[in-house]
């Protein structure tokens, strides 16, 4: 090396680069780059944080717990690994009171939100040629994740025929000796479904068959606002082992809080017994934790919210649906499977054929935005191109807002009826 200079050995991560472009975040984040400033407020329909809205504002039992913790002054210590013993009692407790068998706090593992909890279950997962099943469409964090885990994603379907339930004949197509788990929302993100008690019944039966567990998803868990009651995955622990990855953020309103948790719904101890508890404390060990004043705040939030609350945040978003659903029979181009059911989103389906100058979801969603200033979310981030995930969870009115702007957007780009064939003037 020749003197004065220095041959620097330094270089970013590639992959980084290449995965944060597929995230929600990566994705909205391009399409609001072509917003335009007309005088109109944006309306982010695309978006998973319904606290910008004051209609959506958490209950004061949280602020108020939070302000208890932080002035007790016994919560500004580091705190154990896997989260403060009396918060890891609390999650136990509260979990189990849909279990029909009992946690323990030892079965509790507190994460820095759920993405956190995602990052610990599949490091400890993974292993030389590994696989993980995931939904399609699904929450793009799972597959991004995975890959940096080294394991190979294999998508199973969601059938929006049957309300977006999962297509079992493709998981046991899709299984081999190397499957590790298969992931379950539900409620449905993106697709705003819920699972009825027989069908998680069928999976749970299903990974039994296969020998792998569950991970069950369930950060929207009660959210449920149609015909269907949620049901925890952990039900069918007895079954499988079970996985439930769950957080504060929707059912209290406080995503920006990151606190969540990983429990393990595992009474035959099958998990125990093949090292996988072991791995997470390990994993955890090594890993960050929820600020300890949060975890302090946690007993008071889940012992003493009310179910007025609850039932407030449902009334508010069954008014939404409802909304969304009259305003979007208004738009040919755009169709809903199914009347959503829970959670905070739904997925449309975007029919290319009535419009002019629109050439995939991608397309229709920049366009959109530098339009009409309304972010809708397109299909292909979640894994279903030529669809839109539409988010519901925002202030009624604003809702109705954006949809009659996507219905000008329409209206603007539809085909002229000259330049309809026959079947697409009966798809209308």
């Amino acid at each position: 090396m020749k003197s004065g200079i220095t041959k620097w050995c330094i270089r970013g991560n590639k992959d980084l680069d290449a995965a944060s472009k597929f995230t929600v975040r990566g994705v909205l984040a391009s399409i609001m780059e072509n917003l335009k400033n007309d005088g109109r407020p944006t309306i982010p329909l695309g978006h998973g944080d319904p606290s910008s809205f004051p209609c959506f504002k958490t209950t004061p039992v949280a602020e108020d717990s939070l302000v208890d913790a932080i002035r007790s002054a016994k919560f500004n210590c580091y705190g154990p690994a896997a989260g403060i013993s009396m918060a890891r009692r609390s999650v136990a407790d509260h979990l189990s009171l849909n279990l029909p068998y009992k946690l323990s706090p030892d079965d509790i593992f507190l994460t820095v939100g759920a993405n956190h909890a995602i990052e610990v279950i599949l490091s400890v997962l993974a292993r030389p040629g590994a696989n993980i099943l995931i939904p399609r469409p699904g929450y793009p964090v799972y597959e991004a994740r995975a890959a940096f885990s080294n394991i190979e994603v294999r998508h199973f379907n969601l059938l929006p025929e049957n309300g977006w339930e999962v297509d079992l004949r493709s998981v046991e197509a899709l299984a081999d000796g190397n499957t590790v788990a298969i992931v379950i929302i539900n409620p449905g993100n993106p697709c705003g479904n819920v699972f009825t008690h027989e069908h998680l019944k069928q999976v749970a039966e299903t990974a039994k068959r296969l020998g792998i567990l569950v991970i069950a998803d369930e950060v929207y868990n009660h959210l449920c606002f149609g015909s269907k009651p949620f049901v925890p995955g952990g039900v069918f622990g007895p079954v499988t082992p079970v996985l439930t990855l769950g957080s504060l953020s929707k059912r209290w309103i406080v995503p920006g809080w990151r606190l969540g948790w990983i429990a393990i719904n595992d009474p035959n101890d099958i998990m125990q017994k093949y090292g996988l508890v072991e791995s997470i404390k390990s994993y955890i060990s090594i890993s960050a934790e929820p600020p300890t004043f949060i975890q302090g705040a946690l007993p008071q939030i889940l012992e003493k919210t009310t179910n007025g609350f609850f039932s407030n945040t449902i009334d508010i978003l069954k008014e939404a649906v409802d909304v969304f659903h009259t305003k979007l029979e208004e738009i040919p181009c755009l169709s809903c499977p199914q009347k959503p059911e829970g959670a905070m989103s739904c997925m449309v389906k975007l029919n290319l054929s009535l419009l002019e100058g629109i050439h995939d979801d991608m397309d229709f969603c920049i366009k959109l935005a530098k339009e009409e200033s309304v972010i809708v979310l397109p299909g292909a981030a979640v894994g279903l191109k030529n669809w839109l995930r539409i988010t519901f969870a925002v202030d009624p009115a604003a809702l109705e807002e954006g949809l009659e702007r996507i219905k000008a957007f329409y209206l603007r780009h539809a085909k002229k009826q000259g330049e309809l064939d026959a079947d697409q003037i009966v798809s209308m």
